[in-house]
């Protein structure tokens, strides 16, 4: 893809492939985070085809190969199956032969490097995934997390993931922060870090009604967004989050949005 069509990100919390597509499976699905079933494989096959739409991935809620999971790396399986040649890892929470949370990111170039950080949190299990590639000669971090579900705990990572950041270029943050656009954490953040936000915000949850715009892909002013959309299709709690970015060359971006 050349630098002129600039290149495509998504976000997606794939809730280890239960599938859940309707209210009540939240409750009748419960017993999916810790057992395995024979609809994960063919729920992340489909994931498999979405995420093939693009050419770096963030991935949230992946199991990196336990029993729940069937022994299966989510991640290393949607690599595969999306034809990534490049991808990397941070497990958040390691409960053994159980479950193993992670962070991912899937892309089509090279990762130069990859480095895990802890965030702050109650209980321990937060963090962000940093990694660094290369589009066609220009440097690119792209870094990934999934933030607490009470704001005492959103407002301690935000602080420490905008110091972490701050007023850095060449830079894509992506990830379900579990506030919505308009919460003081997301307000916090872009104040702080000096990372710019979408034109708009599409909802992504719950996936059958979306609603709240949890998931998030925020930049650096050396980037702006040409096209930002969710994908309508129920495939995890949460919808899939899609971007199309360029390098920025002039003030105003000639900016198009679609809704699912």
């Amino acid at each position: 893809m050349t630098e002129d069509h600039g290149f495509s990100v998504m976000s997606f919390n794939i809730q280890v492939g239960i599938g859940s597509h309707r209210a009540r499976h939240m409750l009748l699905h419960g017993w999916k985070y810790v057992m395995p079933h024979g609809q994960s494989l063919r729920n992340l096959e489909r994931i498999a085809e979405i995420l093939s739409e693009a050419d770096v991935v963030g991935l949230n809620e992946v199991d990196a190969g336990s029993f729940r999971s069937q022994y299966v790396n989510q991640a290393g399986f949607l690599a595969e199956r999306a034809h990534f040649p490049y991808w990397a890892q941070q497990r958040t929470r390691d409960f053994g032969e159980l479950a193993q949370h992670s962070n991912s990111v899937l892309s089509r170039w090279p990762i130069a490097r990859s480095e895990p950080h802890t965030l702050p949190s109650f209980m321990k299990g937060r963090g962000m995934l940093e990694t660094s590639t290369e589009i066609n000669g220009r440097p690119l971090t792209v870094v990934i997390t999934h933030l607490g579900l009470s704001r005492h705990a959103r407002f301690s990572q935000i602080r420490d993931l905008a110091q972490r950041l701050r007023q850095r270029r060449h830079l894509i943050l992506m990830g379900d922060l579990n506030c919505t656009a308009r919460s003081p954490e997301i307000r916090l953040l872009l104040a702080e870090s000096g990372l710019q936000a979408p034109p708009w915000n599409p909802p992504t949850f719950p996936s059958w009604s979306p609603r709240f715009s949890f998931d998030h892909i925020f930049c650096s002013p050396d980037l702006e967004f040409t096209e930002i959309e969710s994908i309508g299709e129920p495939l995890s709690d949460h919808l899939a989050l899609k971007a199309r970015l360029r390098w920025n060359s002039k003030p105003e971006a000639n900016v198009k949005t679609r809704s699912p």
